[in-house]
């Protein structure tokens, strides 16, 4: 600004101080003269100054400027009176309302107050004493500053520093002030209002959109039920205000749903819902606040319909497939009971597994009984009474349809028993026919003429096992025990049991299924008198010799039997009953441990049938998700297995209070990984004849070797795995090795195996013109050791140029057969022929490497270069003359063995070897028909099967029974007793 222009200024500011008083006019009049040259202001003191008190920077520039008062630092005396006189006019303080009100809208900056903001100061209209130059906020943590708009006026405006968010604050409230401008340019001696509040409401926006508390929403209802609420879903919204942050309105997005939800929430259905009908309903559910703002994202709500609450068990499958080899499976792992919330006191679930389909009650392993017992350590002195002459053993099993009896040899077993023998058996019975049943005889040992004596005897009468002895009369002799009676269930339930009863008279002592029984009924009789009638055992009937005019069978027996066996002077201990009669699948309880206190337990011996008792439904709940499956069979029969679930409840005070349905499902055994037997080894040798007439013969299969694969590995089977073989060891039951082409010649060859061969091991060997035979469950190792010393012997080979066998073996009673291996002896006269040969011999394309040569070959001098004829005659002469004293050597110590040998097997030839066909007697062979009758079903019981079996194929079905009908083509082919059954009396 130009100095005139300040003149100006000071002019018309002297003129208007003239109204306020006259000295002040007179003063400021004689400081405008005395002025000369202006001296520019000290803008930073005093704009520091006015900062200090509230004014902004722009204030102080527009005052400071550019205005040039003259010599004001060159004038201290002159200065102080003005000073004075100013300080006279700036009398009043500013003046503002009490409070305010204001209200800003969140993201904006311009707050509304109600009253406005104005200061006012008597003051004015007085420069600087009567301006408003500032308004001050009081608290840093106030978001906000006041701005002056006007100086004269006083008014003012109120603004937030940064954006403000209603979320995090809705309210605030300050004190401002009001500030005038002062007594001087310079801002000093200003006077400030007294504090106003200020109260600020923060105006939310609708900026959030509702959410869902949960990410989903299950409920579950009951078919035919009207419910006025099912759930309630819940949303919120982040906004502040009521407005914006409360939930006005649900809707249910899903079209066509037999489902409504109010302004609340709660979801009711507008329909009977039917279980049959649908099951599961899925609906999607949004939401708006009350501005109107729908959630980004609609909820789920899952609505399961459960059945009108049945007592019963729930979570169950009807089919459980198992796979052989897997071990323990768990049948029920989600079953648990429903009983409507119903009091209850006890809970009480038997599982029954039925598998009397199979063989003999259960997956047992399908040996012969003769060889079970060598398996479970019994001796080999017991009598088979239903032995079969089919060169091995054999567990077939015999119907009696009440018209079929057979006798038994009488050097089979002794007539006079001692006071210690077992009789065992496994017996299939039913309810005997007619009102008044008659004695049906399992044994019998009667009189054979003259008289009608029955010295002991095995029958079933009225559902009741009787066993009659009649001890010999000696002197002081009176009555004796004679006839010992159980009645048993198990007698008449058209089901395989395995009796046992062990005799150490006077005491009498039954098993089945490995429990003892002890009798209920003993009667006492008296001795029998001796007498020198000879006597007669007989299986099926009794035989009645005399007191008749036709000697006939009576009392005959209707049912299976299985291996009936007669073991004198010893009884069977507890251990080799239990193996004998142990199945090898069943139920099982995976984690006892997990049972905890409040579950009872108790198996059957066979573990087919599971009884578990509780207190709570916790307790047999977790007990049932235990129950598994088991069977310990290397190659289980597969097929089904059916379950049956009985369960009674007990409530307070009450027997039955709940009444639980029965459950009928099923166990599928998968076929198992079928085992391939296969027999490798050399397939062609040469030997001179001369070897063939030496005592010891030749070995046929010295280097045979037997191996197993599967294509499938299993865990539970012990195997070892070979570069691209996966072998699998178990157990054979037969070999035979039997002659091509015609029989053998008893006069002038042999094939036989040493007695030695077959010590320490479960073996048997029988030996006829077609071949040899050996049989018993062991191991393929066994076998193989026992094979490769069969020999082949021919004292006068002739014009015989060759010869030749086939071998096969067999794994459970025909059930996995190998393949059949052929082996050539070739015959000559020449050895350096046999040298030849067998060199060019080829092996096998499964035989395994050998570290041993399979012959040892001569030397030959066409293979070696460089030796001198002379040296070569030399050489072939000594080794010749060394081979001759060896043979001779062997020739000798081999005769004297075999005569030794010899006289040792005829010593101890098993007198079953010699049985006389020629006078045994047999009604109908029980053999020549032994498929068993399907059991008379009750009704409804086919209906039931159907039911279970359906998911099944025709081929699975018939699986079920593939062990039992094995057994029965076999007594089909190889059907017929030890006895000779033509010539029977009928």
């Amino acid at each position: 600004m130009h100095k005139d222009s300040c003149t100006d200024v000071f002019l018309s500011l002297g003129w208007r101080l003239r109204l306020c008083h006259p000295l002040i006019s007179i003063l400021f009049w004689y400081l405008l003269l005395y002025s000369s040259h202006g001296k520019k202001c000290r803008n930073n003191r005093v704009c520091q100054d006015q900062i200090n008190l509230g004014f902004s920077l722009d204030t102080c520039c527009r005052r400071q400027g550019s205005c040039h008062l003259r010599n004001w630092d060159k004038q201290p005396m002159l200065i102080g009176l003005v000073s004075i006189a100013i300080i006279l006019l700036n009398k009043h303080k500013p003046w503002i309302e009490t409070s305010y009100h204001g209200v800003i809208t969140e993201n904006m900056d311009t707050v509304l107050l109600d009253p406005p903001l104005v200061a006012l100061d008597k003051d004015a209209p007085v420069p600087y004493a009567g301006e408003i130059c500032a308004f001050k906020i009081h608290g840093q943590e106030a978001p906000f500053e006041a701005e002056v708009l006007n100086r004269t006026s006083g008014e003012g405006v109120l603004r937030a520093r940064g954006p403000i968010d209603c979320e995090q604050q809705k309210e605030y409230t300050f004190i401002i002030q009001a500030y005038d401008c002062g007594a001087s340019p310079s801002g000093a001696n200003w006077k400030k209002s007294h504090k106003a509040v200020v109260h600020i409401q923060v105006d939310d926006v609708n900026e959030f959109s509702p959410v869902f508390r949960e990410p989903l929403y299950r409920a579950t209802v009951t078919e035919g039920k009207i419910y006025d609420s099912i759930l309630q879903v819940e949303a919120w919204d982040q906004d502040c205000s009521p407005q914006y942050s409360q939930i006005c309105n649900y809707e249910i997005v899903t079209q066509d749903t037999p489902f409504a939800i109010d302004r609340n929430g709660n979801i009711r259905n507008t329909e009977r819902l039917s279980y049959d009908k649908q099951q599961h309903y899925k609906i999607m559910v949004t939401a708006y606040d009350c501005g109107q703002k729908r959630a980004t994202e609609s909820v789920s709500v899952h609505t399961d319909v459960k059945p009108v609450c049945k007592p019963g068990w729930q979570g169950w499958n009807k089919r459980v497939d198992y796979e052989p080899g897997t071990g323990s499976k768990q049948l029920f792992s989600k079953m648990h009971l429903e009983t409507c919330d119903g009091p209850l006191s006890s809970v009480r679930a038997m599982v029954e597994l039925q598998t009397s389909h199979i063989g003999k009650g259960c997956d047992r392993e399908t040996y012969s009984e003769k060889s079970l017992q060598k398996l479970c350590g019994k001796d080999n002195f017991s009598k088979n009474l239903l032995s079969v002459n089919n060169g091995r053993d054999s567990d077939l099993i015999f119907r009696f349809d009440g018209r079929q009896a057979a006798n038994i040899p009488e050097w089979v077993v002794p007539q006079n028993l001692t006071d210690q023998f077992t009789i065992a058996t496994w017996m299939k019975h039913g309810p005997s026919p007619g009102l008044r049943a008659e004695k049906e005889t399992l044994l019998c040992n009667s009189d054979k003429t003259e008289m009608n004596r029955h010295h002991y005897s095995l029958y079933v009468h009225n559902c009741r096992l009787v066993f009659l002895l009649r001890r010999d009369f000696i002197q002081l002799d009176s009555f004796r025990p004679a006839e010992f009676h159980w009645r048993l269930e198990q007698i008449c339930d058209k089901e395989w049991h395995y009796y046992v009863i062990n005799v150490e008279f006077p005491s009498v002592t039954l098993f089945v299924d490995g429990v003892t029984y002890e009798p209920y009924l003993v009667t006492d009789d008296w001795p029998i008198h001796p007498s020198e009638i000879d006597v007669q055992l007989t299986v099926g009937a009794c035989w009645q010799g005399g007191e008749v005019t036709t000697p006939r069978f009576t009392q005959y027996f209707r049912g299976s039997l299985s291996g009936l066996t007669i073991r004198p002077g010893k009884i069977a201990t507890q251990k080799v009953i239990s193996c004998l009669q142990a199945c090898k699948e069943g139920l099982d309880i995976s984690s006892l441990e997990s049972l905890g206190k409040g579950i009872k337990f108790h198996f059957n011996p066979a573990q087919s049938v599971l009884v578990m008792e509780a207190d709570d439904l916790e307790s047999i709940n977790t007990a049932m998700t235990k129950v598994s499956y088991i069977n310990s069979r290397q190659f289980p029969t597969p097929g089904l297995r059916k379950l049956h679930i009985t369960t009674t409840v007990q409530c307070f005070g009450e027997d039955t209070c709940i009444s639980i349905p029965d459950i009928k499902a099923m166990v599928m055994v998968l076929p198992p990984s079928e085992p391939r037997i296969t027999i490798a080894g050399v397939e062609r040798l040469v030997w001179p004849a001369a070897q063939l007439r030496a005592p010891v013969g030749v070995d046929l299969f010295k280097d045979i070797h037997i191996i197993s694969t599967v294509t499938k590995t299993d865990a539970t089977l012990s195997i070892v795995r070979r570069p691209g073989v996966l072998e699998l060891m178990h157990n054979l039951d037969y070999c035979d090795v039997l002659v091509i082409g015609e029989e053998l010649e008893p006069e002038r060859e042999s094939l036989e195996i040493h007695h030695s061969s077959l010590l320490g091991k479960h073996l048997d060997a029988t030996n006829s013109t077609s071949g040899i035979s050996i049989y018993g469950v062991d191991s393929m190792a066994h076998y193989e050791q026992a094979i490769r010393q069969v020999r082949y012997r021919n004292w006068k080979p002739g014009g015989l140029s060759e010869r030749r066998f086939r071998l096969s073996c067999s794994e459970l009673n025909g059930r996995y057969t190998s393949n059949e291996f052929n082996f050539e002896i070739g015959i000559v006269r020449s050895s350096e022929a046999v040298e030849h040969v067998n060199h060019m011999a080829v092996q096998s394309q499964f035989m395994r490497p050998v570290h041993h040569p399979l012959v040892v070959h001569t030397v030959n001098s066409d293979h070696i270069s460089g030796t001198p004829p002379a040296a070569t005659v030399v050489i072939v002469m000594c080794i010749a003359t060394l081979v001759v004293i060896v043979v001779l050597g062997i020739y000798r110590i081999h005769t004297t063995h075999q005569d030794g040998s010899k006289e040792d097997e005829e010593g101890r030839k098993d007198p079953e070897m010699d049985w006389d066909n020629s006078n045994l007697n047999i009604t109908v062979n029980p053999m020549e028909e032994v498929r068993e009758e399907e059991p008379e079903k009750e009704e409804g019981e086919d209906e039931e099967e159907d039911e279970l079996a359906g998911e099944l194929s025709s081929a699975e079905s018939e699986d079920s029974d593939e062990e039992e009908e094995a057994s029965i083509q076999k007594g089909r082919v190889k059907g017929k007793l030890e006895w000779d059954p033509s010539t029977l009396p009928y």
